[in-house]
């Protein structure tokens, strides 16, 4: 999807027009973003409200030589970790809907193909066993569908670094799913 620079850079310039129009468009990725981060659809709900106020603020500092995309999922993901910090502080578990939560996108990327391939419950239990930075990776590559170069800007780290952690990430997914991505009723049916 093509970017709207135009839009982008009379929102930069103060348009509050302009500003609406992106929060338009980005919002709703964002959203489900931050839904397949965050435990609850509130968190997700709230921080994207809390992202987008963060960029009306720090506007100024957006590279316009760079993707708007790459910026906005790397200020997402920062305001997500956040979040996950201080929940893991407080040692709050507003955990009550994540076994019915749907994981689903009318696109799927391989990882939505391994979710489809297992019950819904087994996928978010092995994706809430991985560490933050695994479970990041996994959903900037496959759900955000970025390449190596945003997700190292993202999570801030080396892009060579990034393949590592997305491979110890699938082999941690493939460990928690027990194996193979096949589940037992699709076995059934072959």
């Amino acid at each position: 999807m093509a970017e709207p620079t135009e839009i982008i850079a009379r929102a930069r310039r103060g348009d509050s027009e302009a500003w609406g129009e992106v929060y338009r468009h980005y919002a709703p990725a964002i959203f489900r973003f931050c839904r397949r981060i965050l435990p609850t659809r509130e968190d997700a709900e709230d921080a994207t409200m809390e992202i987008f106020l963060k960029l009306r603020d720090r506007f100024v500092q957006y590279d316009a030589d760079r993707p708007f995309s790459a910026w906005l999922y790397r200020v997402s993901a920062n305001h997500c970790w956040d979040q996950l910090r201080r929940r893991k502080l407080r040692q709050d578990k507003e955990t009550e809907d994540v076994d019915t939560m749907p994981i689903t996108h009318p696109d799927p990327g391989q990882l939505e193909k391994l979710i489809t391939e297992r019950s819904g419950e087994q996928m978010r239990r092995a994706l809430r066993t991985l560490p933050a930075r695994a479970r990041m990776a996994l959903v900037l590559r496959y759900y955000a569908e970025m390449d190596y170069g945003e997700i190292a800007e993202t999570l801030g780290v080396r892009q060579a670094f990034v393949g590592v952690v997305l491979l110890r990430a699938r082999h941690q997914l493939r460990e928690a799913m027990g194996g193979a991505p096949q589940s037992e009723t699709s076995r059934g049916n072959s």
